[in-house]
């Protein structure tokens, strides 16, 4: 089993920065590809962010640019850092893991088997 547990959310003006944390336990990360995936009021949750195993990442197109998904295999932790943030970037965040020995991120949720409970950002404009 693994626990994800997110932390760095809050409330930011629209064009600042926030870094996100998904400190995970249970077993490391190192085998697992991971994920980054947002929910807006009223919406389905959406995938923003990938990394594989060797540190391969992968973007939506909304986000490219301006996000950037990071692993440390030594904390055990995968981190989103988030730029020129924008109103339309609030959302509940989730981090998600895929099963060990999985090699790539994938967009749809439906692959990965651990997730978060999720940390809120706020974008005020």
């Amino acid at each position: 089993q693994v626990q994800l547990v997110e932390s760095g959310g809050g409330l930011v003006q629209a064009g600042g920065s926030l870094r996100l944390s998904c400190a995970a336990s249970g077993r490391t990360i190192s085998s697992s590809a991971m994920a980054w995936f947002r929910q807006a009021p009223g919406k389905e949750r959406e995938f923003v962010a990938g990394i594989n195993r060797n540190g391969g990442t992968g973007y939506v197109d909304f986000v490219k640019g301006r996000f950037t998904i990071s692993r440390d295999n030594a904390k055990n932790t995968v981190y989103l850092q988030m730029s020129s943030l924008k109103s339309e970037d609030t959302a509940v965040y989730y981090c998600a893991a895929r099963d060990s020995g999985s090699y790539y991120y994938l967009s749809e949720e439906n692959q990965y088997r651990y997730w978060g409970q999720g940390t809120q950002v706020t974008v005020s404009s």
